[in-house]
């Protein structure tokens, strides 16, 4: 397998490009956000901390924010850029409310933090990782949760078969067609699978998560090439 590139090249959008790209990208994506809260929402009760690694531009935060109005959040990412984008888009929460972590991927953060999370949350930022380092972000998480604590993660997903690979390309890049993309721009997209994305499969998953030690795994949302997982510790 290839190496991993540097986490700053993790996204292919600038930073101020990526809000208005992701959704012509990834279908659903939305509804990544809305499900989470949602599903957040379900739980026994509310966190009174919430840590979103990989948190890009802080949308996931800017909707959740405001349907928890006692908890706190940490935004980490590998991006500066994508910090300074989020800052921007908090900039009128106070810094008890909201804390910006150091740049740092998942799987290198050793920032020390004021209190563990009842929740972490990783949407579509670790299948830029190697199986290693994906596992190894994957146990990150974990050790940083408090006990009974929620991890969600929504990853893009290979399909079972190499058959299902090529149809599921096919289904995505009918999906960005339908929303702007010219055929360059999806060919040289659907082109980034296995060589700058390395997806695993929800069967693959699940296992990792399983012998990561989370008690609880489920897969609570799938689409397209692409799934969401809950897990508690």
């Amino acid at each position: 397998m290839k190496p991993e590139k540097p986490a700053q090249n993790a996204t292919p959008h600038l930073p101020e490009d990526y809000d208005a790209q992701i959704s012509r990208v990834l279908p659903y994506y939305s509804s990544f956000h809305q499900e989470t809260i949602k599903l957040v929402k379900s739980l026994p009760s509310s966190p009174n901390v919430w840590m979103d690694t990989g948190c890009g531009t802080g949308s996931l935060v800017n909707k959740a924010i405001e349907e928890f109005l006692d908890t706190k959040f940490f935004l980490l990412d590998p991006s500066k850029g994508m910090l300074d984008q989020a800052k921007g888009k908090l900039l009128f929460y106070p810094a008890g409310k909201v804390e910006f972590l150091k740049a740092s991927s998942t799987q290198e953060f050793s920032q020390e933090l004021e209190e563990k999370p009842d929740v972490i949350t990783a949407i579509q930022c670790h299948h830029y990782l190697s199986r290693e380092g994906r596992a190894r972000a994957t146990e990150v998480c974990y050790n940083l949760l408090k006990e009974s604590g929620v991890y969600i993660t929504f990853e893009n997903i290979r399909p079972l078969t190499e058959e299902g690979v090529t149809i599921g390309k096919r289904y995505w890049g009918n999906f960005q067609s339908a929303h702007g993309r010219n055929e360059e721009e999806i060919g040289k997209h659907l082109e980034r699978f296995d060589t700058e994305y390395f997806p695993i499969t929800v069967e693959e998953h699940l296992k990792l998560l399983r012998e990561t030690g989370f008690r609880t795994v489920e897969l609570f949302w799938y689409s397209y090439m692409q799934a969401g997982f809950y897990c508690i510790k």
